[in-house]
């Protein structure tokens, strides 16, 4: 079963009357095997379902209003199979909410060189029809994914499940309610952010809640639930001595189940699929949050650190992205560094809250003291990360615009033993280099929070940052400096004039 099943790209393709009636039943027999082809490979997530053949401005337009009333519907994929006048696509696609891939392919691969005549000719014109509808979109300043091959092969279907995965993260971005307990942490600058904004350009809300509403739903756990979270704990982990039955801190990790049950208990209830908390703010909990924050990022809700409700929205739209891939997606933190010269590298962990979606191995349930917050000693997952190449990603709010900041890292094993740290982290060398990705990180202004997915890729972020009109600043092996300096100078005149005087 495809792991996005509950959700649907809409196949349409182009053409006209003039063809007469065999023809256009070619065209519909063409894009239906088309359709089923896309729908049965498993490189897409999400089912794709053929609605037909667009041959009129009136139709083109229901079938438009129609996916933006479906909730099952994430985004259309149109496909020119002969020349379909442009100007009929004009009222659809300006009424059109949904993400747009624009195929461009054909129905067969190679000519039939021996046997090419203009009937053959009428009926396989993408290379014609596709241009008018590709002006179109031009003139219209629609944001789309064209994908240009073959439909059967895999590198250009591998690119439409990737695209397919952005549009499943901007569908949940605009069914996302963040829950913020407590506030940002005090003075932090880029945790902060304009929550209206986010909800009109994102679609994202973040509602707030006092402790004292989560601290109730915590007390009202009852026994046997902390029994039964404590069997999951002992079957999935390697509980050190003093967490087992018997050990002198075991009611610390009965209190630790006890808070992951109260969590998840008050953000089902409210619809709620990522949040936030802060150490500086944990009145009625005996603990800060780790083991339970760690296993609900698992599960695939969001988290933030210190009331960063911009990265736990992040956390949670890329969970959905990721559905399904076998490489795990962690809230992060880059926390400090090695700066040998031959392999410069960067250490990345919080104090406690980073999914085991990315360990390597089985990971360890400790506890251990903590320096902030002025509570029990918390317990939570330690593990290291699984070496594979992977995405440092940032979403800060400028004031006038949003930005997502990624940078493309390798994790890598470290070469020495990590006795004395007790969390969950992963290391990794960013590319080019740290000294240039640094220095770029910091000129675009990316945050010291963000998403680590070994899942994703750069074209996913890209396909997301396109579908939601959101600036993206990439940083990779090709990035040089005075480049990126002009880049983010160009950016800003674009945004702002984009933005409207």
């Amino acid at each position: 079963m495809k792991p996005l099943v509950e959700y649907e790209i809409w196949f349409v393709t182009g053409t006209q009357e003039m063809y007469g009636e065999q023809t256009l039943r070619r065209v519909e027999e063409d894009a239906r095997e088309v359709a089923a082809g896309l729908d049965a490979d498993d490189l897409l997530p999400v089912r794709v379902v053929f609605k037909g053949m667009a041959t009129g401005s009136d139709a083109i337009r229901r079938i438009c209003l129609d996916a933006n009333a479906c909730d099952a519907c994430v985004g259309v994929m149109a496909w020119m199979h002969t020349f379909s006048p442009a100007k009929m696509w004009i009222a659809g696609l300006g009424a059109l909410q949904k993400p747009l891939l624009h195929l461009h392919t054909q129905f067969n691969r190679d000519l039939p060189w021996a046997e090419i005549d203009m009937a053959f000719m009428n009926l396989n014109q993408s290379a014609h029809g596709d241009r008018e509808f590709g002006f179109m979109e031009t003139r219209m300043r629609l944001r789309r994914k064209t994908v240009v091959g073959h439909w059967q092969d895999p590198a250009v279907v591998e690119r439409i499940g990737t695209w397919t995965r952005a549009a499943c993260g901007w569908h949940e971005a605009h069914t996302l309610t963040v829950a913020r307990f407590g506030d940002n942490m005090r003075q932090v600058a880029v945790t902060e952010g304009d929550k209206v904004e986010a909800q009109i350009r994102l679609g994202v809300s973040v509602d707030g809640y006092g402790m004292s509403e989560l601290t109730e739903a915590v007390a009202g756990i009852g026994d046997a639930e902390v029994d039964r979270l404590l069997q999951v704990y002992e079957d999935r982990y390697d509980l050190v001595p003093v967490l087992r039955t018997g050990g002198e801190q075991r009611s610390s990790l009965r209190d630790a189940a006890r808070i992951e049950a109260g969590l998840r208990t008050f953000l089902d209830a409210r619809g709620c699929k990522a949040f936030t908390d802060t150490f500086e703010d944990l009145d009625g909990l005996p603990q800060l949050p780790g083991i339970a924050v760690q296993r609900l990022m698992a599960d695939g809700y969001g988290f933030g650190g210190e009331g960063d409700w911009k990265t736990a929205a992040l956390v949670r739209i890329a969970k959905v992205m990721s559905t399904g891939l076998a490489l795990g997606t962690s809230f992060m933190e880059d926390y400090t560094y090695h700066l040998a010269p031959e392999r410069p590298q960067v250490l990345g962990a919080h104090m406690l809250e980073v999914c085991p979606s990315l360990a390597a191995a089985r990971p360890s349930c400790e506890i251990h003291p903590l320096s902030v917050g002025g509570k029990n000693d918390p317990v939570r997952l330690v593990f290291t990360a699984a070496p594979a190449d992977a995405v440092v990603v940032a979403l800060i709010d400028l004031g006038d615009r949003f930005r997502l900041v990624l940078n493309e890292v390798e994790v890598v094993e470290p070469q020495h033993e990590l006795p004395q740290l007790p969390v969950a982290r992963a290391l990794w060398e960013p590319k080019p280099d740290l000294a240039t990705a640094a220095e770029a990180w910091l000129l675009a202004g990316g945050s010291h929070h963000t998403v680590l997915s070994l899942a994703l890729g750069t074209d996913a972020f890209a396909d997301l940052a396109e579908i939601a009109g959101v600036e993206l600043v990439v940083i990779d092996e090709d990035t040089r400096m005075r480049r990126l300096t002009q880049e983010l100078r160009w950016n800003q005149a674009y945004y702002h004039l984009a933005g409207g005087l």
